[in-house]
């Protein structure tokens, strides 16, 4: 059993049974940050702080909440936004913090493509992120369900009926998650309970992960440089913080976060207050009607280029190409045969492959939201190619690189 002596302070007391002190070392005080980063490298801790305010808004939203397929629309658009002192303001900050962290996500995925964070022991950094991705998408998926507005209930009908599988037509699986032949009261029950319980928790843990995994390869920096963290690290303790490379995550590097996050946060109230309409479909605003299909069903916009890479094929290969959208950026430690971990602009064909990849996403974004009619049809399909084709030809531009 381990040793105990009479506590002098409550903190002692907890320190000797939790180890208090030494989760503080390990987690903050010797966990090292590079210098040479910039304020991208700060976009996890708004990320965190996102979610944070999406999970305090929903406790308050899911006070007045009513999961029924009945009640649901009115206790959304009448009783929180209209009864309930400040309810509107808890819907606005909701629902654009659930916009804005898909900005926020993928700001940070690009970042870490461009600086090549993914490669030389990080894979399992970048792979637990590509993991809260997903996992920030069904959470926003599944909300999106509960106002069980016309795009809520239509946006429901067709993503669910991607689980059959096209010409597979596994049609029990898709009832099976529906509860019902379409959607219903069992279906809004079972992503009522995902968004509010079970993704949450899911989120909570692959950032856990997310953090562990950075804590043996450490973060990398903007110039691709290595070194040694326990020499630079030891410089640092020894008082010598000028010519270390490395500062402690807490206090100093959590400072600079915290004035990035301030910045942030600026931004996000001013779209709460003044520009909360663009994460609000007012096609949603009308209550679902399973009898009255909208003349353009379409997802929130952080999900139109995946859409759009989906909805210029026929049933099948429109399927395989949308699967392929969704897994393809898990294998990018792998589809990068390159030795370097340096910025884009150091590397060659990747810096024009990075850029064109950034450029369709944001094409197939913009078709995604029109209808697929006449040029804009024509562009989304010559979109969608180009997604596939950028990702076929990374393995040949970079196996070949020069090492910088």
């Amino acid at each position: 059993m381990a040793h105990f002596t009479k506590a002098t302070s409550v903190h002692d007391w907890l320190n000797q049974r939790l180890a208090i002190d030494t989760l503080q070392r390990v987690l903050s005080k010797e966990y090292w940050i590079p210098k040479n980063i910039n304020f991208l490298w700060a976009m996890g801790m708004v990320l965190a702080f996102t979610f944070g305010i999406l999970l305090v808004s929903g406790i308050f939203l899911l006070m007045y909440y009513q999961p029924n397929v009945d009640t649901a629309f009115d206790s959304v658009n009448y009783t929180i936004m209209r009864e309930v002192d400040f309810g509107w303001l808890w819907r606005h900050v909701h629902a654009v913090a659930a916009s804005v962290v898909f900005l926020i996500i993928y700001i940070h995925m690009l970042t870490g493509i461009y600086y090549g964070s993914y490669k030389k022991g990080r894979e399992m950094i970048w792979i637990s992120g590509m993991l809260l991705f997903v996992a920030f998408s069904a959470e926003a998926f599944s909300g999106y369900m509960l106002p069980w507005g016309q795009m809520s209930y239509w946006a429901g009908m067709v993503i669910t009926n991607l689980f059959s599988l096209g010409s597979l037509e596994f049609n029990g699986l898709v009832e099976w998650i529906r509860g019902d032949y379409v959607p219903g009261q069992a279906f809004l029950d079972r992503f009522f309970m995902l968004h509010v319980l079970l993704i949450p928790l899911a989120i909570l843990g692959v950032i856990g992960l997310h953090f562990g995994a950075l804590r043996i390869p450490h973060v990398n920096n903007q110039d691709g440089e290595e070194f040694d963290f326990e020499e630079e690290a030891a410089k640092y303790k020894a008082g010598n913080k000028k010519e270390s490379k490395v500062i402690a995550f807490a206090n100093d590097f959590l400072s600079k976060d915290m004035f990035v996050v301030s910045i942030y946060l600026i931004f996000f109230f001013y779209l709460v207050f003044w520009h909360f309409g663009f994460a609000m479909d007012p096609i949603n605003f009308d209550p679902a009607d399973g009898l009255k299909t909208p003349p353009h069903i379409y997802p929130e916009w952080y999900f139109l280029w995946s859409y759009e890479i989906l909805r210029p094929f026929p049933k099948d290969p429109g399927l395989v190409a949308f699967g392929f959208a969704q897994v393809i950026f898990f294998l990018l430690p792998w589809f990068d045969r390159s030795p370097n971990a340096v910025p884009a602009s150091r590397r060659g064909l990747f810096f024009f492959w990075f850029w064109a990849m950034v450029i369709d996403l944001i094409v197939l974004t913009a078709m995604g939201k029109l209808p697929p009619v006449g040029v804009y049809s024509l562009i989304g399909k010559v979109a969608a190619y180009a997604f596939i084709a950028l990702w076929v030809i990374l393995p040949f531009i970079t196996r070949n690189e020069k090492r910088v």
